[in-house]
C-alpha cells in the first residue's frame, strides 16, 4: 500500500472539508501528531480508526486504502486490489519474522563456533585475537540484521489505546522484552507499556 499517496489523500480530503489536523484528531480521540504522521506518509491508520476516519472525511475504506475516490464502476476491482495488498503485506511480514529468527540464531552459532575455535585449537595469539574480534563482529552484524527485520515485521499494539505503530531502532533496542512483547511508548497516547508484536493490522 502506498502510504505517501494515502497520506496526501487524507490531507486533501481533510482540507476540502475545512478541517484542521487538530479538529480531525479530536473527532477520532487521537493526537494531531498522529494525523500529521499519516499525512506525511509515515504510517497508516490502524484498523480500529479506519471507519471513524472515513466517516469524518466522508469517504469509504476502499477510497482510503486506494488513496483516491473510487468510482462505482471500479469499486470491486479496487477492493480486490486492496485485499491482495493486505494479504501480500501479511505474507512479507511473516517472511521478515522468520528471517529475523534465522539471522539471530545463525549469528549466535557462528559466534560460539569462532570463540570455541580460538579457545581450543592451538593457534598463534594474534590469530586467536583476530578470531575473537571476528566473532564479536559476526554477532553484532547478525543481531543488528535480526533487529531490523523484526522491527519491519509488522507492528506493536499499545495495551492502553490499542494503536498499532512501528518503533524507532533506539527505542526498540532499549525496550525490555519477552518473546512476543516489548516495553515501548505509544506515539498516539504517550503511555508506556508491554506492547504485543502483531504481524498484521
Amino acid at each position: 500500500m502506498d502510504q505517501i499517496r494515502i497520506g496526501k489523500f487524507i490531507a486533501e480530503t481533510r482540507k476540502s472539508r475545512s478541517l484542521t489536523q487538530g479538529q480531525l484528531a479530536n473527532t477520532l480521540s487521537i493526537s494531531d501528531k498522529t494525523v500529521s504522521k499519516w499525512e506525511c506518509g509515515k504510517g497508516l491508520p490502524e484498523v480500529s480508526l479506519m471507519l471513524p476516519l472515513c466517516e469524518a472525511l466522508g469517504i469509504t475504506v476502499n477510497d482510503l486504502l486506494s488513496g483516491e475516490r473510487v468510482s462505482p464502476k471500479e469499486y470491486q476491482k479496487k477492493a480486490e486490489e486492496n485485499m491482495m495488498d493486505l494479504v501480500k503485506e501479511n505474507s512479507e511480514n511473516r517472511k521478515r519474522m522468520a528471517l529475523s529468527v534465522i539471522s539471530g540464531v545463525n549469528a549466535v552459532i557462528a559466534c560460539c563456533a569462532l570463540i570455541a575455535l580460538a579457545a581450543y585449537v592451538a593457534l598463534p595469539m594474534a590469530v586467536r585475537i583476530l578470531l575473537i574480534v571476528l566473532s564479536i563482529l559476526v554477532m553484532a552484524s547478525g543481531i543488528t540484521a535480526a533487529i531490523m527485520l523484526d522491527i519491519k515485521a509488522g507492528y506493536f499494539e499499545c495495551p492502553h489505546c490499542k494503536a498499532l505503530f512501528v518503533p524507532g531502532m533506539s527505542e526498540y533496542v532499549a525496550g525490555v522484552h519477552t518473546f512476543t512483547r516489548r516495553r515501548l511508548t505509544c506515539p498516539q497516547c504517550g503511555k508506556t507499556g508491554m506492547c504485543a508484536h502483531r504481524i498484521s493490522r
